[in-house]
Order: structure tokens, then C-alpha cells, then sequence
């Protein structure tokens, strides 16, 4: 759903802009409290996890696919503060280096594809929680549905930005239908995309999840050939801080390298939900050319290289590098401004007498 130049006027761009800079700036606030030395590094790499599966586009109809957007999985994972500001980062990599998503537009695609899908999947996620029963199931059940309605709600507010700044005289009654009728359908492949890789980290490390925080199933032993609770003693696990994070962030990034160095050469090559809807309706009249165009990344191939999938191979893998060193830096500057805030309280706090 990148939306490029050219689809939406100079004005609306602007304010869209302000928004996307103003829900940024509230993000690295919120994130302060949602990362410590544990879940700084991750955050980085649900970032460049993003990217690479943003790479693998799946088909949902006939000539159109889809891919993930990511806001519902990284509100999940790691906070949605953290979360609009892991979308931010993918956006902003895309554009810059990739020519995804056109520059003039980046405030349109972080407020559609970053605070929308975040807004939209976490308001369900805490919604569903508090009327399911407690447990893990409940938690990947609550992803799923987040994730599958937060795809229609981004479409439905890039419809909004081109009702108020749209640069073609299409009817936004038709915008809305093709639109909304798509992205319920890419709005499935994200929610299993989402509910999977969330069931998957809960099944490893549940304490590393964000919305899955407090979330403790006991410890089942067997005896006599059936399942029992463990000892109240047995079942206490280690403290949360003396576990390792090392060997899930290995395993992550090694997956998001395999995902967008080679699967991503078996994407579907269909155009995506935005992108088909534009070329049916004419909304991509007026489109412009990416000015990140002669990008020597560009359109995820490496300039120079004649064979299309090492192209596109190595292409994936440079995003997914760069991706979590940027995403990783600024995770943890957030971190490390958050301790000095802490220790800046302490030391003015007035000593007893």
C-alpha cells in the first residue's frame, strides 16, 4: 500500500506530514517506557523483520497481491508506540533506498501504514483480551483478528486523503468500495502472517512479548504417562533479565535474511492491492516518478547486476542489514534516553531529613 508521488496534492501531503511527524514524536515519548535492554535490540529486528516479509507478495484475486503492512505484529511484539516508530523505519528505509513509497508521500504512508494499522489492530488486540480467557491461544486468536481489520482501516484512511487531496476526479464512493474490497482480503494474509510469527515467539519467549506480558501457562510434567502440574517450586522460571535474548534475535534475523535474500525471488509479481486499484480506476494518472529512481538499490534490485534473483537476493539482504542497524540505533538511543531520565529523577528528588 506504499502510496507514491503524485497521487495525493502538495497540501494534504503537508498535513499529512504534520500528523505522521506528530505521532513520531508521541512514539518516542511512549517508547521510553516500553524498552529496556532486552526488548531495544528486538525491536530492531521486528523492524527489519517487517522488511523482508514486505518483500513476499502473496496473490489474494485475480492479477493483484498483497503483503504485509506490519503495524498489527510489531504493536503485538513490542509495544504500539514502538511499534508506529518500527513501521516509521521500514517506511522511511523503502523510500529512501528501495523507491517504494514516494517521498513526498512518506507522511501519507506512515500515517495509513504505521499509526493507522497500529491504532486500529491494538484498540482490537486489548479489546478481544479482556473478554477471552487468559492464555496464549487467546492471545494469537486477538493478533489474528487485530491484524486482519487493520488492513481495511488503512485503506480506508488512504480513501480519506483522497477525498481531501486526491489529484484525479475519481469518485470516492468507487475508491472506497475497490479499495476496502481488496484490503479485506490482503487484511487475511496479515493476520495469519501476524497471528503466526506472534504464536511463534509466545511458544519460545512469552516474557518477550508485549501483549502477551503476564502471561504465564504452568509447567506440565509427565508422570504415569499423563500431564500434571509441576510443583509450584519446579514451575517458577528463571528470572525474566538472566535469560538470554541472543539466541531468538539470531534466529529472527537469520530468518528475516533467508525471507528476503531468497524467498522473496518466488513473490508474486502481481501488482499489490493500491497499486491495482490505482491502474483501474486512474487514480495513478498524475503519478511521478520516484525521485530515489536511479537508486542503485532501486525497485529491490542491485544496480549492475544482471541476474534477477542475486539481484534481488542481495537486494533483500542489504535492506534487512541496514534496517536493523538504523531500527537498532534508534531503539536504543530511545532506551538509553529513558535511563537518563530516570537517573535525572533520582539525583533531583529531595533527600530526606
Amino acid at each position: 500500500m506504499h502510496v507514491p508521488d503524485g497521487f495525493i496534492n502538495a497540501p494534504v501531503s503537508v498535513a499529512a506530514g504534520a500528523v505522521a511527524a506528530t505521532a513520531v514524536a508521541v512514539s518516542l515519548r511512549g517508547a521510553r517506557r516500553e524498552l529496556d535492554e532486552r526488548t531495544a535490540p528486538l525491536a530492531g529486528l521486528v523492524a527489519a523483520f517487517i522488511f523482508a516479509v514486505q518483500m513476499l507478495n502473496f496473490p489474494v484475486a485475480a492479477g493483484t497481491s498483497g503483503h504485509l503492512l506490519g503495524g498489527a505484529l510489531a504493536a503485538i511484539l513490542v509495544g504500539p508506540y514502538t511499534g508506529v516508530l518500527c513501521v516509521s523505519v521500514v517506511l522511511l528505509m523503502q523510500g529512501i533506498l528501495f523507491a517504494d513509497g514516494g517521498l513526498t508521500a512518506l507522511g501519507v504512508n506512515i500515517s495509513t501504514m504505521a499509526v493507522v494499522t497500529v491504532v486500529v489492530a491494538y484498540a482490537v488486540f486489548r479489546g478481544l483480551l479482556k473478554v477471552l480467557p487468559a492464555g496464549r491461544r487467546s492471545v494469537t486468536v486477538a493478533a489474528f483478528a487485530g491484524a486482519l481489520l487493520s488492513v481495511p482501516g488503512a485503506a480506508v484512511m488512504f480513501t480519506l486523503f483522497y477525498a481531501l487531496g486526491g489529484t484525479t476526479d475519481v469518485a470516492i464512493g468507487k475508491v472506497f468500495t475497490a479499495m476496502v474490497g481488496v484490503h479485506v482480503l490482503i487484511g487475511i494474509g496479515e493476520a495469519v502472517i501476524t497471528a503466526a510469527t506472534v504464536g511463534a515467539v509466545i511458544a519460545v519467549r512469552p516474557d518477550l512479548v508485549h501483549g502477551a506480558r503476564g502471561l504465564a501457562a504452568p509447567l506440565k510434567l509427565r508422570v504415569d504417562g499423563r500431564l500434571v502440574d509441576a510443583p509450584a517450586a519446579a514451575a517458577a522460571p528463571a528470572p525474566a533479565a538472566a535469560r538470554s535474548t541472543r539466541p531468538l534475535w539470531i534466529s529472527g534475523l537469520v530468518t528475516a535474511l533467508v525471507l528476503a535474500g531468497f524467498v522473496s525471488y518466488y513473490a508474486s509479481s502481481s501488482p499489490d492491492g493500491l497499486e491495482k486499484v490505482a491502474a483501474d480506476q486512474g487514480i495513478d494518472a498524475k503519478a511521478r516518478e520516484h525521485a530515489a529512481a536511479g537508486s542503485p538499490l532501486a525497485d529491490y534490485s542491485v544496480k549492475d547486476v544482471s541476474d534477477a534473483r542475486l539481484s534481488g537476493g542481495l537486494a533483500g539482504i542489504i535492506g534487512v542489514g541496514v534496517t536493523v542497524v538504523v531500527g537498532t540505533g534508534i531503539f536504543w538511543s530511545v532506551r538509553r534516553r529513558r535511563a537518563e531520565d530516570l537517573t535525572a529523577t533520582a539525583t533531583a528528588a529531595p533527600s530526606a531529613h
